[in-house]
């Protein structure tokens, strides 16, 4: 983490450090995208350049906004701070929280296609160490696990894709886990069934779950999107859902057909 340290200069021309508490520096430094922080670093490394020069002169002398541009630019960029610091003061934690999800997801996006492409075998998918992580992983692995652990491990990697999808397309909620549990709480009002069918949701079956944990971290570290054209549905063959008739269908895998949305 990086405080800023701005300057003030009494009357016989010394320079003092006044340091800011880092933790209100903290609450809004973290969330601002990357190439907005180094335009800002850029900014206070120019006004340190400024006032350094500045204050190297052969008399002391009171320096002031009018004869010392350093005062004017170095007020100006702490009134720009105290804007700054307002602003995201003021927004929610909910708002933060997504500002720091979008950053995710354009790493996300940006590593695919760099990694491994899987061969989709289960001798393959033996060879992979198991997997363990944190509740985007058990999200996911969770949701591959009670949607599609019957399917092949084809199949599984297409499921895991649409969920994945979802989080980029900017239609939904934009982190694993609020994909999978968005709508639940109602009888069928969700968009997994799994999570509103009134059923507990006990994992039954080890094997099944660790080949589904593998498959869910293999894709959160970027495997390839390949298998379904930027599917964001899919459905059982058993069924026709309203919506299918409106999306375009993208493929079929095993017992799924895979839709996209118009809108992603």
């Amino acid at each position: 983490m990086i405080t800023l340290l701005p300057m003030r200069c009494s009357q016989g021309g010394q320079a003092h450090l006044q340091t800011l508490s880092p933790a209100p520096v903290a609450q809004f430094w973290r969330p601002l995208p990357w190439g907005f922080k180094m335009r800002l670093i850029g900014m206070v490394a120019l006004v340190g350049c400024i006032m350094v020069s500045g204050m190297s002169v052969a008399e002391p002398a009171t320096i002031s906004t009018s004869n010392n541009p350093a005062g004017a630019i170095g007020q100006q960029l702490s009134t720009m701070l105290g804007q700054e610091h307002k602003v995201f003061r003021s927004m929610n934690q909910k708002r933060l929280d997504r500002l720091r999800g979008a950053r995710v997801v354009r790493a996300t996006a940006k590593a695919e296609g760099t990694a491994r492409r899987p061969t989709y075998s289960a001798a393959w998918l033996r060879s992979v160490p198991a997997a363990r992580g944190g509740a985007e992983w058990r999200c996911l692995a969770e949701a591959l696990y009670f949607e599609a652990r019957g399917e092949s491990i084809k199949g599984q990697f297409a499921v895991a894709e649409v969920i994945l999808n979802r989080v980029n397309s900017g239609l939904y909620p934009n982190t694993v886990c609020g994909v999978v549990h968005q709508g639940t709480g109602g009888r069928y009002q969700c968009q997994f069934t799994y999570t509103c069918d009134g059923h507990a949701e006990r994992i039954s079956e080890p094997a099944a779950f660790d080949r589904v944990g593998k498959i869910a971290q293999l894709m959160l570290d970027g495997s390839p999107r390949v298998l379904t054209d930027g599917a964001t549905h899919y459905h059982t063959t058993a069924v026709k859902p309203r919506w299918s008739r409106k999306f375009p269908r993208t493929t079929k895998i095993g017992v799924h057909y895979f839709y996209r949305h118009p809108r992603s």
